[in-house]
C-alpha cells in the first residue's frame, strides 16, 4: 500500500481525491454528495480564501494502483490564534473498511501536524467555520440533509484504531410533516411581538440577500462566541460562505429577525436537494443543473441548520418567534420533512428549546481528537 501527499497542481492527483467518495458511496442512498467543483476549488490556493492566512495537505491511500482512503490535513492559524490551542485540523476522511489504509493517511496528516510543531489533530473540521464537522455515529439508516456528512458504520472504528477518542459530538434531528408549533408556544407569539418590538424579515430575492451578507457575518460572530470550535470568520471567509449559501438558497426560506432596524437574529431553512445532487454525481454540467435547479425549486424534504441569536435577546423570547416562522415556512413549502441540524450536546439550552418544539432526535455526529507527541 502506498500513502502519498498529492501534489494539487496536478489535475490527476486532484480528481482522485474528488472522485474517491462518488465511487465508495456510488449504491448509497444516504450519502449527500458536495458538488466536485467545490471541493476543487477548496484544494485549489488561488481560489480558496483559506489559504490566505493558513496551510493543507492532501493524503491519499493507495494500493494496486486503486484509492482506498483519503484525508485533508490543515492549519487553520486563525482557529488556532483565536483558541490557542496548537491543532490541526482534518477533513475529508473517507476509506473503504481497512484499517490499515485509514491508519496510513491519518498516520500522514498526524506525521505533517507534527511537522509544524502541533500537538493536537482534531476532526472532521473544514475550512470553513460553517463546514460540517464530525463523521456519523448514529443514525446511519437515515438520508444525511443537504450539507451533512453522511458516512458507513465502520468509521467509528477506523478512527478509534488510528488512536483517536471523543472531543465533542453534534445532535440532528427532524420535524415531521404537517408539524406545528406547540400550542402553549404559538399562544406567547403574539405577546413576544407586542412586548419586545420584534419583528420578522423575510429576503425577496439572492441580488437582496447577497447585501445583507456582512450585516449576516456580524451577527454570525456575535452569536457564536461561547460555542465549541468557534473563531471569527472574517471578510473572505464571510463571502466564500455567501457564495455557497446563494447557490442553494430559496431566499423565501430565509429569515432575520430584527430590531429597531437592526439583525437580532436569524434562522435558514433551505430545500434539501441531496438527491438530486446524487442524481447529477455532483456534477452541474453537462446535465447536472437540471435536476438539482428543479429540485431547488421543488424539494419538500427542508433542512434546517442556520439558527443565531445575539446573547442580549437570547432567553427573551425571540427563539419562540423564529421557531413560529418555521412552522409558517414548512407549511408554504408543503414540506415532508425538515432536519433541524447539528447542535452542540453541551448548548443546554439550544437543546431545551429544540425539545420545546418538539424536535425529534436521531442523529450524532463526533468530532475525534488524537494528542500527538513531538519528536525530539
Amino acid at each position: 500500500m502506498l500513502v502519498r501527499e498529492i501534489d494539487t497542481r496536478i489535475r490527476r492527483d486532484v480528481r482522485r481525491f474528488v472522485d474517491f467518495p462518488f465511487r465508495l458511496y456510488r449504491t448509497s442512498r444516504l450519502w449527500s454528495p458536495p458538488l466536485r467543483s467545490g471541493v476543487r476549488r477548496a484544494l485549489d490556493p488561488r481560489r480558496h480564501p483559506f489559504y490566505k492566512h493558513s496551510e493543507a495537505a492532501f493524503f491519499l491511500a493507495e494500493r494496486g494502483g486503486r484509492v482506498v482512503a483519503r484525508v485533508a490535513a490543515l492549519e487553520n492559524r486563525r482557529y488556532n490564534d483565536y483558541t490557542g490551542k496548537p491543532a490541526a485540523l482534518f477533513n475529508w476522511f473517507d476509506a473503504e473498511d481497512d484499517v490499515e489504509a485509514a491508519r496510513g493517511v491519518l498516520d500522514a496528516a498526524a506525521a505533517w501536524a507534527r511537522s509544524r510543531g502541533l500537538t493536537i489533530l482534531l476532526g472532521p473540521k473544514g475550512m470553513l467555520r460553517t463546514d460540517c464537522p464530525g463523521i456519523l455515529i448514529e443514525g446511519f439508516d437515515h438520508e444525511a440533509a443537504l450539507g451533512m456528512t453522511y458516512n458507513y458504520d465502520y468509521y467509528p472504528g477506523l478512527l478509534a484504531a488510528a488512536g483517536f477518542v471523543k472531543e465533542i459530538d453534534y445532535l440532528s434531528g427532524f420535524l415531521a410533516e404537517g408539524y406545528r408549533l406547540p400550542e402553549r408556544l404559538a399562544v406567547l407569539v403574539d405577546k413576544i411581538r407586542e412586548r419586545t418590538g420584534l419583528r420578522v424579515h423575510t429576503f425577496r430575492s439572492k441580488r437582496e440577500l447577497r447585501r445583507w451578507i456582512p450585516s449576516l457575518q456580524k451577527i454570525n460572530n456575535a452569536s457564536f462566541g461561547h460555542v465549541w470550535g468557534f473563531y471569527p470568520i472574517d471578510e473572505d471567509e464571510a463571502r466564500e460562505s455567501g457564495r455557497q449559501l446563494l447557490q442553494i438558497a430559496d431566499p423565501k426560506l430565509l429569515n432575520v429577525v430584527m430590531k429597531d432596524g437592526e439583525i437580532a437574529g436569524f434562522l435558514f431553512v433551505f430545500r434539501d436537494i441531496s438527491a438530486a445532487l446524487r442524481t447529477a454525481r455532483g456534477r452541474l454540467w453537462p446535465f447536472g443543473w437540471i435536476p438539482i435547479g428543479w429540485a431547488l425549486k421543488t424539494s419538500r424534504r427542508m433542512s434546517g441548520n442556520g439558527v443565531g441569536l445575539l446573547p442580549k435577546y437570547q432567553g427573551k423570547g425571540a427563539t419562540a418567534l423564529l421557531y413560529a416562522e418555521i412552522t409558517k415556512t414548512l407549511t408554504a413549502a408543503k414540506a415532508v420533512h425538515c432536519d433541524i441540524a447539528l447542535a452542540l450536546e453541551t448548548n443546554v439550552k439550544s437543546l431545551a428549546d429544540m425539545n420545546a418544539i418538539g424536535t425529534t432526535w436521531y442523529k450524532r455526529h463526533r468530532v475525534y481528537r488524537r494528542e500527538l507527541t513531538l519528536e525530539r
